[in-house]
């Protein structure tokens, strides 16, 4: 089991290139649905002020 770990020696290598990809991975998913509220709450923020100046 730590020769699968130490990645035969390649370890250094490996395992941040691992966790890079998984960072990433990560980010492709996250951003999206945080620009998407974003997104929403300004659309939402701009129909409430048109609604107000239609009065």
């Amino acid at each position: 089991m730590s020769d699968f770990f130490a990645m035969g020696g390649y370890a250094v290598y490996v395992w941040p290139s691992f966790l890079l990809a998984l960072i990433i991975l990560v980010a492709n998913v996250v951003a999206p649905m945080q620009h998407r509220k974003r997104v929403i709450k300004d659309i939402a923020r701009k129909l409430r002020r048109a609604r107000k100046e239609q009065r």
